[in-house]
């Protein structure tokens, strides 16, 4: 198994397209305008993107953005995990581990000191993951939203 870390490509749109919606499956047409965005250097909530290849073939992504605000920082910018996922065939194979070292490394060359991320609070492979990889829990929370009229 040959692994390979790099930024994002143009040609990778399609399988990055893909792998969101498996992530996303409710925004699936949002996808294609935040990509072209990102491509067009017009995105708002992506700075980077990262790929994990294994033999030539997209394996996941990791996305970062620049936050204001993460809970638990004193920092502003703070580098913030927007999305993280690696396809299923490919779990279980350091994959995601390697995606996050390198979302670290991009952190540290970029000047920052520490770097955020959430994930929902059913998602337990997740947490998981992340206390293993050094993350400290920092916050719960449930959020509510109404309307008004």
């Amino acid at each position: 198994m040959a692994l390979k870390i790099r930024p994002i490509t143009p040609s990778d749109r399609l399988v990055w397209s893909a792998m969101r919606t498996e992530l996303w499956p409710d925004a699936a047409d949002a996808h294609r305008v935040e990509i072209d965005q990102f491509f067009a250097g017009e995105s708002i909530d992506i700075s980077a993107v990262l790929v994990a290849d294994i033999d030539a073939q997209m394996a996941g992504f990791i996305e970062l953005n620049l936050r204001s605000f993460a809970e638990g920082s004193r920092n502003s910018p703070v580098p913030y995990i927007e999305a993280w996922f690696v396809a299923s065939e490919f779990r279980a194979q350091g994959v995601g581990r390697q995606l996050m070292a390198s979302a670290e490394h991009w952190a540290l060359e970029n000047g920052y000191s520490e770097i955020a991320s959430d994930t929902d609070l059913e998602n337990r492979r997740s947490i998981a993951m992340h206390a293993h990889l050094g993350f400290r829990e920092t916050e719960r929370v449930v959020c509510f939203l109404k309307t008004l009229k």
